[in-house]
């Protein structure tokens, strides 16, 4: 290879999840490795997310007592993802990397200093499936002091919880008003703040926490991180790829990659033309991905031959945006509105649908596809007086004053019957009352059967768990009534180019292009359109990072 500036053993372009982790391996492999990260801030969305990694059959189960197996990961993603022609990115043999290699990924890790730890209760999504774990199977990296990481620390992306709580704790605080352990979590939390201002730590939590950790590790072994130095071109030489065009002070810098280049460098999700080719209807606005999420290095790759697949999929992501949050970094969610007992959601004739509860993915699939039916986007959340004193609405503590601005808009609307309210929403009153009896009747029954809410185990913990007999099923009958909009956002898409199980990109003819792998969201989901669990993008993001750098040191 000639006519490079620099040149590394491993060239990783986007510094999200699973990227530092495949650097690791690069390193300790005695390679050299650089990881390019176009915007001004290290960590990708990863860093500003809940930072949670879905690994079966992983260590800290087995140390808690919580079964698993490799047997049980398989038969749930085998019923829950399943084999489908055109979701090539979740081949089974793409599925057996991940659930094979997930936990040889978190040892090499912990082999490097990370420290990890697991949520005790995140049930799977379809806990109810065959092979689902109800205790779940999270993992998620310990609070991480970001002083550790020196005049680098100030390169790492703020967390969307800018709190130094544990994510465990943090699922707590929500319930302070009647749970002890929520209380024991508040006061945890403060004197943390406390012992933070007496010792100048800088606490940092959830994707920060495991985004800040890897960094440590990646400084710490020496991996070349550089920030504003976005990758501009694959250079490939006799049908391989063998560097990037990246830039230096503002200039084509060209950056030679002996043994390959991962590409982790987000989807499209902030990329309208993008969308508009693949996801017709969906916009920009709706996302809480970070500013590099545009897609070119997607586009770049296909330029080379790749594969595409599943671009008409995102991970969802139901909104409800009052005045303003179309500026807010980390769009507001309205699941634990609907989900709460108390509270339904309909489509703009006022009937009901869907479970509020279950796989985010597919409730914001139910709302696109009852909207070719029916007018559903936006659809309304109906919540009785219950709901407003006690749950978060667009990130407003339970029972505050709501601004002015959500009513003069007509954002909130609120009214003394089920009637009014119907009216307000220009709904037909009898429709609307119909429905709500109709649910308040299953309530009655403590089933709902309808759409079967609150009969998965997960249904249930999205709701109160104080709440009896079903933490996610109340009557809608304490005035006054209230309704907010709902719409399918995302925080990711699901779509990319086409890899094997080694991560390595794909032709349309199946073979790979030589010396260049995907993952994370730059690659076509080994979940294929679905959401199985809490962390189905980071998880395999780190699986598939780790797995293109093994195959990356062993093939050169």
């Amino acid at each position: 290879m000639s006519g490079f500036d620099e040149t590394f053993d491993f060239v990783v372009a986007g510094s999200g999840g699973g990227s530092m982790c495949a650097a690791l391996v690069a390193r300790s492999a005695g390679k050299t490795a650089l990881v390019l990260e176009k915007t001004e801030l290290l960590g990708g969305t990863t860093c500003k997310s809940g930072g949670v990694m879905w690994i079966p059959n992983n260590p800290f189960m087995a140390k808690a007592g919580v079964p698993d197996s490799l047997e049980a990961g398989t038969k749930y993603l085998d019923a829950v993802v399943g084999d489908h022609n055109d979701a090539p990115g979740a081949s089974k043999a793409r599925r057996q990397a991940f659930l094979e290699n997930g936990p040889r990924m978190l040892d090499f890790l912990m082999g490097q200093g990370l420290k990890f730890s697991r949520i005790t209760s995140w049930p799977d999504y379809y806990d109810e499936a065959p092979g689902g774990s109800v205790p779940g199977r999270t993992v998620v990296a310990d609070l991480f002091d970001a002083n550790e990481l020196g005049d680098k620390a100030a390169l790492l992306r703020p967390n969307f919880l800018p709190m130094p709580v544990s994510l465990e704790d943090a699922l707590q605080l929500p319930h302070v008003k009647k749970s002890w352990p929520a209380k024991k979590a508040l006061v945890r939390m403060g004197f943390r703040i406390i012992l933070s201002k007496l010792t100048g730590k800088r606490y940092v939590t959830a994707g920060a926490a495991l985004q800040g950790r890897m960094m440590k590790a990646a400084i710490q072994a020496g991996v070349d991180l550089r920030n504003n130095s976005p990758v501009k071109e694959l250079i490939v030489e006799d049908g391989a790829v063998v560097g990037v065009v990246t830039e230096k002070d503002g200039k084509p810098w060209r950056v030679g990659a002996r043994l390959g280049v991962l590409v982790n460098a987000g989807g499209f999700a902030l990329n309208q033309a993008m969308r508009d080719t693949y996801m017709p209807g969906s916009s920009i606005i709706n996302t809480s991905v970070t500013e590099g999420d545009t897609g070119e290095m997607i586009q770049e790759m296909m330029r080379h031959g790749a594969a595409i697949a599943q671009m008409d999929s995102f991970v969802g992501s139901p909104l409800t945006m009052p005045p303003g949050a179309e500026h807010w970094p980390m769009k507001p969610g309205v699941q634990g509105v609907t989900a709460a007992p108390h509270a339904i959601m309909v489509d703009q004739t006022g009937v009901r649908y869907m479970n509020e509860g279950g796989s985010y993915t597919e409730y914001c699939q139910r709302m696109m596809e009852r909207n070719k039916e029916a007018p559903a986007i936006p659809s309304w959340a109906i919540f009785d007086n219950r709901v407003m004193k006690n749950v978060m609405i667009a990130g407003t503590m339970p029972g505050s004053k709501k601004p002015d601005a959500w009513t003069e808009s007509g954002y909130l609307h609120t009214a003394d019957t089920i009637e009014g309210l119907a009216a307000s929403l220009k709904i037909d009153p009898a429709t609307l009352r119909g429905t709500v009896d109709r649910f308040n009747g299953f309530v009655g029954q403590n089933n709902d059967a309808d759409f079967h809410r609150g009969a998965r185990e997960y249904d249930k913990w999205l709701g109160d768990p104080f709440h009896k007999p079903n933490q996610t099923l109340g009557e809608i009958a304490e005035g006054p009534f209230h309704a907010v909009p709902v719409i399918p956002g995302d925080v990711s898409t699901l779509g990319g180019v086409v890899c094997d199980e080694k991560a390595r990109v794909l032709r349309a003819d199946g073979k790979p292009i030589k010396g260049l792998y995907a993952t994370g969201t730059s690659a076509a989901s080994v979940m294929g359109r679905t959401s199985p669990g809490s962390g189905v993008n980071i998880g395999p993001s780190f699986v598939f990072g780790y797995l293109a750098a093994k195959d990356a040191v062993a093939a050169g």
